[in-house]
């Protein structure tokens, strides 16, 4: 009895011990496909846990989801303006630096940025462009040039595709790339020149078969669109999804010729993470070499991790668009955060666009 006793229980405490490792969760708020699936289930693995994603497509839905309350999450991964907007609201826990062994394999030129002095609230995570990607068969028959913003907002060329064009349903980035258009910087606040930015897009809006910022990466790959507005991650992806589909064209990406924007993501962790400790491991794993690389060999990001530049595949090194040359990078910004008056104007100008 008393070996059958001792059996039993454990049995209960190997169940105990299994069941326990099985409700360790990280909850991961992401951009869409931002992570390679064999570094999620490799982490997995290492922590015995299990990560559960969810997505955003915008900045904007990502602060309106937080802000509002909804999602416990235990990482999130917001570009530079967000986080700089997150820590004025008081929505991040502070970092425990003794549990960040790997920050030292981030590029010094990625930390200390201005909207997070100090590394207190965020971990760099991946960097992304905001361009031009397009079917390179149809543009080139067209006699179009890609590589300057004309091909989403002037007329002439737009209604040679007409109906073929997407843009991001994003108002900071979209506003970014008309005033880069206008030759203006991302970061006027002047309301004259947002509105000549209003004024281009609304001219162009005709043309655009729609707004889209979570689809343009599978109708650029089928052939649906021929021009789209969006990160250079996702055009990447479009470029190897179209290769391995076999199509009769190819998918290429490009910084226009007067500037875009540069998005540096980061990795915070809310106030309310319910697994502060895993969620730290995750921010240490992703900084890490290996997984850093995997993310830009797979994803197509640029990467901050200046350890895992030797395990980053040549030819992706050498895509500018996604590692911008000294050149290229003069030409362009991050968007900062706005504040409250600002905020007000560019939604009222945005809103005016939306329902024209």
């Amino acid at each position: 009895m008393n070996k059958l006793f001792a059996g039993v229980v454990l049995s209960v405490l190997s169940l105990g011990l299994s069941q326990a490792h099985a409700d360790k969760t990280l909850n991961l708020f992401n951009w869409n496909d931002y992570i390679a699936e064999e570094t999620v289930t490799r982490f997995e693995k290492q922590c015995k846990c299990k990560v559960v994603q969810d997505y955003f497509s915008s900045t904007e839905e990502m602060m309106a989801k937080l802000l509002a309350g909804g999602g416990d999450y235990d990482v999130v991964v917001p570009t530079q303006n967000a986080v700089e907007a997150l820590i004025k609201q008081g929505f991040l826990m502070p970092l425990d630096k003794t549990k960040l062994p790997n920050t030292k394999n981030v590029s010094a030129g990625f930390l200390q940025r201005s909207y997070d002095p100090d590394n207190q609230f965020s971990m760099p995570y991946a960097f992304t462009t905001t361009l031009i990607g397009f079917n390179e068969n149809k543009l080139k028959e067209l006699g179009i040039d890609p590589a300057d913003w004309r091909v989403i907002f002037d007329p002439e060329v737009l209604a040679k595709i007409k109906g073929k064009v997407t843009v991001m349903d994003d108002s900071e980035e979209l506003f970014a790339a008309a005033m880069k258009y206008l030759g203006y910087s991302v970061n006027d606040t002047d309301e004259k020149h947002l509105k000549e930015a209003q004024a281009v897009i609304l001219k162009a809006k005709p043309y655009w078969a729609a707004f889209n910022s979570s689809s343009y990466i599978k109708e650029l790959t089928v052939g649906n669109i021929w021009v789209a507005h969006g990160y250079s991650s996702d055009m990447f992806q479009a470029r190897s999804d179209a290769r391995e589909a076999g199509r009769p064209f190819s998918i290429g990406f490009v910084l226009p010729k007067q500037g875009a924007v540069l998005a540096l993501d980061n990795m915070v962790i809310p106030k309310k993470a319910r697994s502060p400790e895993l969620a730290h491991q995750f921010v240490n794993f992703m900084m890490a070499p290996e997984n850093a690389a995997e993310l830009t060999n797979i994803v197509g990001t640029g990467n901050p991790n200046a350890a895992a530049k030797s395990l980053i595949e040549p030819e992706i090194l050498a895509i500018n668009a996604i590692f911008p040359s000294n050149e290229q990078l003069k030409t362009l910004e991050t968007i900062t955060a706005r504040n409250t008056k600002e905020r007000r104007m560019t939604s009222r100008l945005w809103t005016e666009i939306k329902v024209r």
